[in-house]
């Protein structure tokens, strides 16, 4: 764990990223409604997209955006998506990504940061919790939205 980095996801790494595992019953929780509908609006230009890499292996991928204009202010400076590979699961790797999303965020002169999830037993709510998100609302889906201030 020692060498974990972040990089652009690139030709070289999406399909190490398209072959992340999940653990059983974790598809469920990939992509909440709201992010389905969003995605049909999100600007290209203010996407940023890194993968994680422990060496040279792909572990984890992660996906948000920073756009001040966004017309729903909590996808403004939103996690979009953060995965895990299975097996790499549980060894920091996606407290890792989350902080380096942070720093990203402040970068762009953010003091917070969203994310939207499902609830439900198998689902992300444990880790967002353990990593600093706290729940502050619902969608119109009845997903929760949770920040992280900083």
């Amino acid at each position: 764990m020692a060498d974990l980095r972040v990089e652009e996801l690139s030709a070289s790494t999406i399909v190490a990223v398209n072959n992340l595992s999940l653990k059983p019953g974790q598809e469920r929780f990939v992509v909440p409604e709201s992010y389905a509908i969003a995605a049909t609006v999100v600007n290209p230009a203010t996407t940023w997209q890194r993968v994680i890499l422990d060496g040279d292996e792909v572990v984890g991928f992660v996906s948000a955006g920073f756009d001040p204009e966004a017309p729903v202010e909590h996808f403004r400076s939103v996690l979009w998506r953060i995965n895990v590979d299975a097996d790499d699961q549980g060894r920091g790797v996606g407290r890792f990504a989350v902080e380096k999303l942070v720093e990203q965020a402040r970068t762009h002169g953010f003091d917070c940061l969203d994310v939207i999830y499902e609830a439900g037993e198998g689902g992300p709510e444990a880790f967002f919790t353990r990593v600093g998100f706290t729940p502050v609302g619902e969608t119109e889906y009845g997903e929760v939205i949770a920040e992280i201030r900083f």
